[in-house]
This record gives C-alpha cells, sequence and structure tokens, in this order.
C-alpha cells in the first residue's frame, strides 16, 4: 500500500490572487508530491511501508539513521493539515467556540494575531508557524524545517501556516509579514480549527 498525495481541498484557482495556482500548482504538485516519492522509495518493501504516515513519524522521529524516512514522512502530514487550514474566503476574526477560546487566552482576536504574526515571521530559515491546544489552552508555536507539535510535545495542532520559502516566494518574493498577514486575514479556515478542536 503506497502513501499517496492527498488532494486539495479546493481547486488550484480558488485561493487565488491571496496564493496564486502557480505556487499551489509548484508547492502541491512538486513539493508535496515530492515527500510522497520520497517517503515510498525509502520505505518500499520494509515494514514501514504497510503503516500510517503517523505511525511511520512516531517510529523514525528523533532516530538519527531514519532522518530521511522522518523528514518526507512528516513533511507529508504538515503540508496535508496546511491546505486544509485554509479555505476560499476565509480568515478575520473567527466567532463560535474558536472565537471564545481565543479571547479567553490571548485576551482577544488582535492579540492573537500579533502573538501568531511575531511567531511565525520569526521562525528562522525554513519551518511551521502553528495554534495548538496544549493542557485546555490555545497557545502559539513554532516548529523547524520537519518538525510538528503534535509528536514534539507542544500541542495538538489545530491550524498551520507553511513558512517554506516555497510556500510565499512566487507571489510575495521575500515579505513573509505580507503572506502570513494574508494567510489570517483571507484564507484561515476557522472551520477546519474548530473540527480539531475534539
Amino acid at each position: 500500500m503506497a502513501f499517496e498525495l492527498p488532494k486539495l481541498p479546493y481547486a488550484d484557482t480558488d485561493l487565488d490572487p491571496v496564493i496564486s495556482a502557480e505556487t499551489i500548482g509548484f508547492h502541491h504538485g512538486k513539493h508535496h508530491n515530492a515527500y510522497v516519492v520520497n517517503l515510498n522509495n525509502l520505505t518500499k518493501d520494509s515494514p514501514l511501508a504497510e503503516q500510517s504516515l503517523e505511525s511511520v513519524i512516531a517510529e523514525t522521529h528523533g532516530k538519527a539513521d531514519k532522518v530521511g524516512i522522518y523528514n518526507n514522512a512528516a513533511q507529508i502530514w504538515n503540508h496535508t493539515f496546511y491546505w486544509n487550514s485554509m479555505k476560499k474566503g476565509g480568515g478575520g476574526a473567527p466567532s463560535g467556540r474558536v472565537g471564545e477560546l481565543i479571547a479567553r487566552d490571548f485576551g482577544s482576536y488582535d492579540a492573537f494575531r500579533t502573538a501568531f504574526t511575531t511567531t511565525s515571521v520569526g521562525q528562522f530559515g525554513s519551518g511551521w508557524g502553528w495554534l495548538v491546544i496544549d493542557g485546555g489552552k490555545l497557545k502559539v508555536v513554532k516548529t523547524g524545517n520537519a518538525d510538528g507539535p503534535g509528536w514534539m510535545g507542544l500541542g495538538k495542532p489545530l491550524m498551520v501556516v507553511d513558512v517554506w520559502e516555497h510556500a510565499y516566494y512566487v507571489d510575495y518574493r521575500n515579505r513573509r509579514p505580507d503572506y502570513v498577514a494574508a494567510f489570517l486575514d483571507k484564507l484561515v479556515s476557522w472551520d477546519f480549527v474548530e473540527s480539531q478542536l475534539g
């Protein structure tokens, strides 16, 4: 049973002009797909090939001789979560349960927005900015490279922005702050965030 590239939850053009179809084509069709191809090649004819993505990540995380498998498996997981964290016409301040939790744990949506932006933009090099729930409380955390909060002990992920340069360079060049602002203001799928609360 080979690992497969998950389909996007929207068309390539649906996030335009915030994220262009060109970026989606390269990011999903080339980068994300390459992780899938690599993972299949690295796990071929091994017991890992029959396991879930989460099991592969758990078995290879922190093992120097399995770093290639870990990096590709974790990147598949992170990217899939990223695509689901967005939708056409999303963004802005959430209502409902998520809005209440943000107000409770950050003080206001604006305070959350500042914390999320500062954390995500401040990730040195490649990585991710996350909204997580940890011990019943919402937090903003960042991870480098392929790492994710779920297996790093940082909380359960609810939403993520990809701050690897390939996520935004075609559309925003080196303006990571503008990309993160656009993600928050125009793309976040708060419905998905709510679904992850359980």
